[in-house]
């Protein structure tokens, strides 16, 4: 079985109203990453991921470039504790 790490995102700029959350789902969904999305209500959002650490840095990648609408002003990148999750949520 493959290593799992766990991070959190802080995702700041235009990333609320332009399908940002459904953006991370698929991603997440499509490398196996489990975790959720949610919107912050200071405008940002946060996301939390488990997954092995190829799997991981895709999804960073994808976290850091957004859907074509979003404009991904920064990204706050934590390590995590390592959460059972069987999926990936919008919360």
């Amino acid at each position: 079985m493959a290593k799992l790490i766990a991070r959190t995102y802080r995702v700041r700029g235009r990333v609320q109203g332009v399908g940002f959350r459904f953006f991370v789902k698929h991603h997440a969904d499509t490398l196996g990453v489990r975790g959720f999305v949610r919107n912050e209500d200071d405008g940002s959002v946060f996301a939390y991921a488990v997954a092995d650490p190829s799997a991981i840095d895709e999804f960073s990648a994808a976290l850091h470039r957004g859907p074509h609408l979003s404009e991904v002003r920064g990204v706050e990148v934590q390590e995590a504790e390592i959460k059972k999750l069987s999926s990936f949520s919008i919360d």
